[in-house]
């Protein structure tokens, strides 16, 4: 485990030696370099800016121009925000739209439960006051 953190330690002084002699050396470096380094960094920026925004979603709708969803104010970005909107809206109502059918289906389920338990006494040979009989109920576990 040592050898492990001395690999560490020599890792980390011999990069901050690189970096050391890197930024002496920059400071080195004629002016028509830097210029044409610090040039050559802005072109590369641009680049990556304009890939990004290339890379941003966009939906294609018939009969329209492509809608982007990348941070612009057009009107075509404000359609396309109302769109995934409306998208999240008619989600929600058709998620809260089964809750509702669960829930009544649960309650149909509870009723026809209840209904034949109700036609059963009703229909059995026995009156319903035996049911309510404590004596009836413990005549009817010793009898099993």
């Amino acid at each position: 485990m040592s050898t492990r953190n001395e690999k560490e330690i020599n890792e980390r002084r011999l990069a901050h030696e690189i970096r050391t002699a890197l930024d002496a050396s920059a400071n080195a470096l004629p002016d028509n370099v830097t210029d044409r380094l610090a040039a050559a960094r802005r072109i590369a920026l641009s680049r990556k800016k304009a890939q990004a925004a290339v890379t941003a979603p966009q939906l294609a709708t018939a009969g329209m121009h492509t809608v982007s969803f990348d941070e612009d104010d057009s009107p075509l970005h404000r359609a396309g925000a109302w769109l995934r909107r409306l998208g999240l809206v008619w989600t929600l109502v058709a998620l809260a739209a089964g809750l509702i059918g669960i829930y009544h289906w649960q309650q149909q389920q509870r009723v026809d439960e209840l209904a034949d338990v109700d036609a059963a006494m009703l229909l059995d040979d026995l009156p319903p006051t035996a049911y309510a009989d404590q004596g009836f109920h413990v005549f009817l576990k010793r009898g099993q």
